[in-house]
């Protein structure tokens, strides 16, 4: 059995109060309640419930600890707590400090993770050192057609980013630099020339490059085998980010506990 370490991300920005946040009341926008408990309780009990993982990692701002710490499941693996740098890249580093195997990067708000998609994702490390998870565009409409409004587009097809992330080791963490100018790809175009660079970044918006020819040029890039994995369930490209995409996770996640208790 694959064993490795989670990290969730799980810091909110010096100075600043997330809307979903300020709305529920509470001090960190992993807390805001969805389908009666707070986000991060749902990112944990999925980790958790992956078999071989051996020690979880959050990393927030300091002050949200105890309230954090209670929302997590009990009877897992250790948890450490980790103080939230200024930009996810060293968010990342530090999370990583002193760990040695597998690591497995999220987000506090991607509610709708598995333990499936966690092990998809993990066992594309067999053959590469970093593994993105993403899901095409048709798969996010079918799971939820308000879910997700941002795609890439590349030859072969458009897809979404589940921000989860699967690093072979310490070695992998440079990866993380792509992550420097913080927020999503989407939002950030710096961050998508960071990873491709200018001539490649050119040409995938020209829908010159599959998503395979990208992944290709950007292990080239970074030195690394940096891996696409395609998740089937589109869902797990639907995180919580503003009041729309609460609406559509919470719709998912009742819907999934009905469908467990039938």
């Amino acid at each position: 059995m694959q064993t490795f370490t989670a990290i969730i991300l799980a810091g909110q920005r010096a100075g600043s109060v997330d809307p979903l946040a300020e709305a529920a009341h509470v001090a960190n926008k992993s807390l805001v309640p969805i389908a009666g408990r707070p986000l991060i309780s749902h990112v944990a009990e999925a980790l958790v419930a992956t078999p071989g993982l051996i020690r979880l990692r959050i990393v927030a701002e300091p002050g949200v600890e105890l309230r954090l710490r209670a929302a997590l499941p009990r009877g897992g693996p250790p948890i450490d707590f980790i103080p939230a740098s200024g930009n996810l890249a060293d968010s990342v580093h530090a999370g990583a400090a002193g760990l040695a195997g597998p690591i497995l990067v999220t987000t506090s708000d991607n509610v709708l993770l598995t333990p499936g998609a966690v092990r998809e994702t993990l066992a594309a490390l067999a053959s590469g050192d970093v593994a993105v998870a993403l899901a095409t565009q048709a798969a996010v409409l079918a799971a939820q057609p308000d879910g997700q409004r941002r795609f890439y587009r590349f030859a072969d097809d458009a897809y979404s980013n589940c921000n989860l992330y699967a690093l072979a080791g310490p070695n992998a963490l440079k990866a993380a630099e792509t992550f420097r100018s913080g927020g999503q790809f989407a939002k950030k175009p710096l961050r998508m020339i960071l990873a491709l660079g200018p001539i490649d970044l050119a040409l995938m918006l020209a829908g010159r490059l599959t998503l395979r020819d990208a992944f290709a040029r950007i292990s080239r890039r970074l030195r690394l085998r940096v891996a696409p994995v395609v998740l089937a369930d589109g869902a797990h490209a639907i995180d919580v980010d503003n009041p729309r995409t609460y609406a559509c996770a919470e719709q998912l996640l009742l819907r999934r506990a009905a469908s467990e208790a039938a």
